[in-house]
């Protein structure tokens, strides 16, 4: 594609997706009030912004919890979108980031998205500490968003060469406690649910008690702390101002925690919703005296409104009923309007998942013995069991043991609850497994310490829609620089730039800078870590200075890894993994993790060309000059005072261009003709010529001249000095797991080692069949005794998510 119409396609491709999305909203139950005025103003420009901004999730599988120094991490991702959270072709590239407890990178990557699905891994330095990481996800679409909107998930390091077994001093900041009110802001004289978290303690913080006491010391209210250290209270402020303070207690602290509540607004609204019954849901607002009596209401749940419309106030007072199968499954946002379109309350409500995925792992016996093949046989099913509808799976095997024994998170509870979520959310099985009456409280202190949304509505309302910051990748990675002026600052606008690869495939992309002096190049064969030129043709401007920018988002989430510290009583569970590594490491096979085979197009951008010359099959010449003179008919030498000039004969117009073709040497363009001449052509091995005008991007050129090497390195052709050469880090190669067999006696008896904590690893499992019954998967146990988990995650066509775990027993020889 000509990187001159990149920016058009991808806004085209961009608005297609979002009418995609929007039609999909359509098909949410409940109502969008189609009345005029303020409502219908609110709705329309809600979805205008839906339609341009569709909604994008990454989840990631990862194979285990816990990892080694130097060794590889395995993962797929999942990419989805929409109100249902179906596959999602919006992007062909996720960035997956390795950071450490200061949030610092330690490790980027970037990995292809082919059909809404990709896979890759992460070779984990050996030189890094013990400790907690977080694996982050996104693409550049998401960073619109923010890194809250980013796939997170803490994974433990050991480092057993340096730490093992030797306690580390545990990272802690300290006890931490927020309290957030519910709507957003607490407003004298309307009763207020107050929620609060308690945050920094080493270990659960439910043993939590506390007061709130107003400004002359009385109590007020008493709060005791539930589940994960969160509650709630109720309180009716009765002055404006920062008036309330809460004093809070806890068995491992060694004094009260004292706390400043938010600020009391003189006038406001208050926004409550709560669950009413098995099948409704009841929404009361409260405003002071002064406020307007209506407003507006509406649930939107992933850039989709599913229910608009107006509540009037009664003596300052408001409820609606609703009907639960009128709102989206999982998180939905209920806002409140004035009718002049100004947020003024947020609330989130949670409803379980009614589509599910359901899947099942059962291997074929309970107990194995070491170097034996387990049968899994996989099925997957709709929740009523009627069809199986299409679904993508990704399956691990890992060994448990006491450092690795918490469960993993699954992609149906992330992407029907913790997506929506800023914050740490401990064991969200909890949320979709459990009942009883606490389930619902608990539920609802999740909900209110989310604060307000961090949906942006100026972006909504704006009069004129913004252009994204960052625009999506459908086509391959985007690489960007940024252009200045020698020796200052000041960007270089619409200034042609050229980008290439060089190397035996002939790749090269054109582009010119924006006003802010960034040039963009869509760049989709762009794989590993090849070394990239860009330069300007010196015949424009021979002082630009430019400056390869990083694709990596440069923001963070507020989030922490959880504190990490070696535990003294598993002393042996270190030592053990510490002795496994080594003896893995000694007699690792070299080619377990061979590259997958990748089948390049060897086509050169241009296409076929008009003529082209194998310089092997003429009689060799040391001069260049003689080469094109003898050989190259469609190639003129002219030799004038400033030295030489190409010029290729037109053969459609049957003319001579008067300027300079463009001259590539393994693809990089060479502007300067007299060191083209210069080149020693025994090391030519081919010669292409573009005999017509060629239209390249935002360039045209006066035919084309592409020399290629013998080994497409340039042959130590020394490049301008201007010309910027680095290494940029593309799309990874995909890596195939290996797993060894053991089929014959020979192979069971051999003495080669085989301490593998992951046994089995899979990204690619599709189920197609509609009648449920499944595939059978078929793997080799180890040489080590213990306990071992399947996890299995999977997406359907239909936006499905389901997960499912078990597990085997490996006994230990005789």
């Amino acid at each position: 594609m000509h990187q001159a119409n990149f920016r058009q396609v991808v806004r085209l491709r961009g608005l297609l997706v979002g009418l995609l999305v929007a039609g999909l909203g359509l098909l949410l139950p409940g109502r969008v009030a189609a009345q005029p005025g303020p409502l219908q103003g609110l709705t329309r420009q809600f979805s205008q912004y839906a339609r341009l901004h569709p909604y994008e999730r990454l989840f990631l599988h990862l194979d285990r919890p816990l990892y080694l120094s130097g060794e590889t991490a395995w993962f797929t991702v999942y990419a989805v979108g929409g109100p249902s959270l179906g596959p999602l072709a919006l992007s062909s590239v996720a960035y997956v980031e390795v950071l450490d407890a200061g949030q610092q990178p330690v490790l980027q990557t970037q990995v292809a998205l082919t059909n809404t699905r990709g896979q890759g891994t992460l070779t984990l330095p050996a030189s890094l500490a013990s400790g907690n990481y977080t694996v982050r996800a996104y693409t550049r679409w998401m960073q619109n968003e923010g890194p809250e909107a980013y796939f997170h998930q803490s994974i433990t390091l050991l480092n057993t060469s340096v730490a093992s077994g030797r306690p580390l001093a545990q990272d802690s900041t300290g006890p931490n406690v927020q309290f957030f009110p519910e709507g957003g802001t607490l407003v004298r004289g309307l009763r207020s649910r107050v929620a609060f978290q308690l945050t920094g303690l080493p270990g659960p913080g439910s043993s939590a008690q506390g007061q709130v006491l107003d400004e002359q010391g009385t109590t007020v209210a008493t709060f005791s702390a539930r589940r994960g250290g969160m509650g709630s209270f109720l309180l009716t402020p009765t002055t404006a101002g920062n008036r309330y303070t809460a004093i809070l207690s806890h068995p491992r602290l060694p004094r009260p925690v004292v706390r400043r509540l938010p600020s009391v607004a003189e006038n406001g609204y208050v926004l409550r919703v709560a669950d009413s019954g098995p099948a409704q849901v009841t929404l009361t607002v409260q405003a002071t005296p002064d406020q307007d009596q209506t407003v507006l209401l509406l649930v939107h749940a992933r850039h989709q409104a599913a229910l608009a419309q107006p509540l009037r106030l009664t003596s300052g007072s408001a409820t609606l009923t609703l009907a639960k199968s009128q709102l989206p499954e999982g998180v939905s946002h209920f806002t409140l309007f004035t009718t002049a379109h100004q947020p003024l309350c947020d609330r989130l409500f949670f409803q379980r998942p009614r589509q599910r995925l359901a899947l099942d792992a059962r291997p074929d016996k309970s107990g194995y013995t070491p170097r034996e093949k387990v049968r899994l046989q996989l099925t997957a099913s709709s929740p009523t069991g009627t069809t199986t509808p299409p679904a993508a799976l990704s399956v691990a095997v890992y060994r448990l043991d006491s450092l690795n024994a918490d469960a993993p998170p699954t992609i149906d509870h992330y992407l029907g609850l913790t997506s929506e979520l800023r914050g740490t959310v401990d064991n969200p099985a909890y949320y979709f497994t459990a009942t009883g009456p606490e389930v619902a409280e608990a539920t609802e202190d999740l909900l209110l310490t989310q604060g307000w949304s961090r949906f942006g509505w100026d972006a909504v309302f704006a009069p004129a829609p913004a252009p994204p910051a960052f625009l999506p990748e459908p086509y391959g990675p985007v690489v960007r620089a940024k252009l200045t002026r020698a020796g200052t600052d000041q960007p270089y606008p619409d200034l042609l730039t050229y980008l290439s690869v060089p190397g035996r495939l002939v790749r090269l992309y054109n582009a010119r800078s924006n006003a802010a002096g960034i040039v963009q190049f869509e760049t989709p064969d762009v794989f590993g870590s090849p070394t990239v030129v860009l330069q300007t043709d010196p015949r424009q401007d021979s002082t630009c200075q430019i400056t390869l920018l990083s694709p990596f988002s440069a923001r963070f989430a507020p989030l922490a890894a959880p504190p990490f510290a070696l535990v003294p009583r598993f002393e042996q569970a270190y030592a053990r993994r510490h002795l496994q590594t080594r003896v893995q490491a000694l007699y690792a096979n070299r080619q377990q993790l061979p590259y997958l085979a990748a089948t390049p197009d060897s086509t050169p951008f241009y296409g076929r060309p008009g003529e082209s010359y194998l310089l092997d099959r003429y009689t060799r010449f040391k001069v260049l000059e003689e080469v094109l003179r003898e050989y190259v008919q469609e190639v003129a030498v002219r030799i004038r005072p400033d030295g030489f000039h190409l010029k290729v004969v037109d053969k459609l117009n049957s003319t001579v261009f008067t300027e300079n073709p463009m001259v590539l040497l393994d693809g990089v363009p060479v502007f300067n003709m007299n060191k083209v001449m210069a080149l020693n052509p025994l090391k030519i091995r081919r010669l292409d010529v573009i005999d017509s005008r060629y239209v390249h991007g935002g360039a045209t050129y006066s035919g084309l001249v592409s020399l290629s090497t013998y080994e497409g390195n340039l042959e130590g052709f020394a490049l301008d000095p201007r010309v910027l050469i680095q290494e940029y880090e593309g799309r990874q190669q995909q890596r195939e797991f290996y797993s060894p067999r053991y089929e014959t006696p020979q192979q069971k008896q051999s003495r080669r080692p085989d301490f593998r904590e992951l046994l089995y690893w899979n990204p690619q499992v599709t189920t197609t069949t509609a009648d449920g019954a499944g595939q059978t998967l078929e793997f080799y146990t180890g040489d080590q005794p213990g306990r071992y988990r399947v996890v299995v995650q999977g997406l359907a066509a239909t936006g499905a998510a389901g997960s499912t775990s078990c597990t085997f027993e490996v006994a230990p020889n005789l």
